[in-house]
């Protein structure tokens, strides 16, 4: 009931201007049910829930011929995975800059943008245009959903169209608001001070043949987090620094694709627990998809998907060693194993569901939570079942 009344506040905010010859407005509705076995990812206990709610509107205001706004809101409930409620996912200013010639075209993007460096960066906001609900959590964490789809500041993007390849080129700057849930994550559920990205500084690179069969791109991401105790506060002032590199391909023919992200990044802690403490540490991991299309209608996909807390520390045995045994060696790792089926049942309806084996809990909860142990076994399982609509 609670995301219907957010559906019609959405739809009525935007049907006002649907009239207007140069705005285009678009939306979705998705609902579906879920559970995870074993593991608090979804919700605090193994029932199966409905707590897969994605409404939302987006639109697109031509202002001139090379300036526009582009904006979404959007409702989301799912479960433990992300904040539940309603958000502005993004509102920019899109400036197309003239003709640069020798087949170039770029953009400028102000205000909230979205992130153009990962290969579903730009389209995990919308069900329909995902594979799975549940997206490979190395690279796309449900923890820090709403930081890592967009950012207030600047985005500049550079597409170079030539006879036999096309070029891509973006940069971005900017930074993104850290709600309780996502500063609960980081610090644990003892913090409660404030938690601020002070920045966040992107930039990749892809490249295509001009038949678009492969897509191949390299990406960086550097950024900064701060952290100012309360008057009552379990931790103390610090700052954190994570720096992530990514390769990321593609290829498509005609009855099938597979995607492939692998990343390594580099964390470096300092205050927050004690007057001293400094750490230092780097995971890495990655994913690969196969999609097959057996017609127009219906496609399964399988997947697997890992990562390591410390590649130092790859079965997380030091983990539980330094923790006296209150963090499981298993939540330093996270392997995920997944199938994936898509109907096509009408136009603009479709039903999508998936099943996720998992050994190893590091995205489940912070490990910093006092509880942690009782937060999932080694292994889990999740599955959905969702039913989507867009207009």
């Amino acid at each position: 009931m609670k995301g219907l009344i957010y559906f019609s506040l959405l739809v009525s905010s935007f049907a006002v201007f649907s009239a207007e010859s140069d705005f285009a407005w678009h939306g979705y509705a998705s609902q579906g049910v879920t559970q995870s076995n074993n593991s608090s990812f979804i919700t605090d206990s193994d029932a199966v829930t409905g707590e897969l709610t994605e409404i939302g509107i987006n639109g697109l205001y031509r202002l001139s011929e090379n300036l526009s706004i582009a904006g979404q809101i959007n409702y989301l409930d799912g479960g433990n995975r992300f904040e539940q409620g309603a958000r502005l996912d993004y509102l920019f200013v899109d400036w197309k800059l003239p003709n640069l010639g020798n087949g170039w075209q770029a953009h400028i993007h102000a205000g909230r943008f979205k992130n153009r460096h990962w290969l579903y960066s730009v389209t995990r906001d919308v069900p329909q245009t995902r594979y799975t609900a549940v997206l490979p959590q190395s690279v796309y964490f449900d923890g820090f959903r709403d930081i890592a789809l967009g950012s207030n500041g600047i985005l500049t993007s550079f597409t170079h169209y030539g006879q036999s390849n096309i070029w891509e080129l973006n940069w971005s700057y900017g930074r993104s608001n850290i709600n309780s849930s996502q500063r609960d994550f980081l610090l644990g559920e003892e913090a409660n001070g404030e938690a601020k990205q002070d920045f966040v500084h992107q930039a990749s690179v892809f490249w295509q043949p001009a038949s678009m069969a492969w897509k191949v791109g390299v990406s960086w991401l550097n950024s900064d987090f701060s952290y100012t105790p309360s008057q009552q506060d379990n931790r103390l002032a610090g700052e954190a620094n994570v720096e992530r590199f990514m390769l990321s391909t593609q290829y498509f023919a005609e009855h099938w694709e597979v995607s492939i992200e692998l990343l390594s990044e580099a964390q470096h802690s300092r205050g927050l627990f004690a007057p001293d403490f400094n750490d230092k540490r780097r995971g890495d991991g990655g994913f690969i998809q196969f999609r097959y299309l057996f017609n127009s209608q219906i496609s399964g996909l399988i997947g697997y998907d890992t990562y390591v807390n410390d590649v130092n520390d790859r079965d997380g045995k030091r983990l539980e060693q330094l923790s006296n045994g209150a963090v499981p060696a298993y939540f330093g790792y996270q392997d995920t194993t997944t199938l994936g089926l898509r109907w096509d049942i009408a136009p603009k309806w479709r039903l999508q569901g998936e099943y996720h084996w998992v050994e190893g809990a590091t995205r489940v909860v912070s490990l910093l939570d006092r509880n942690v142990a009782a937060q999932a076994d080694k292994n889990w399982q999740m599955w959905s079942l969702q039913l989507m609509y867009w207009w």
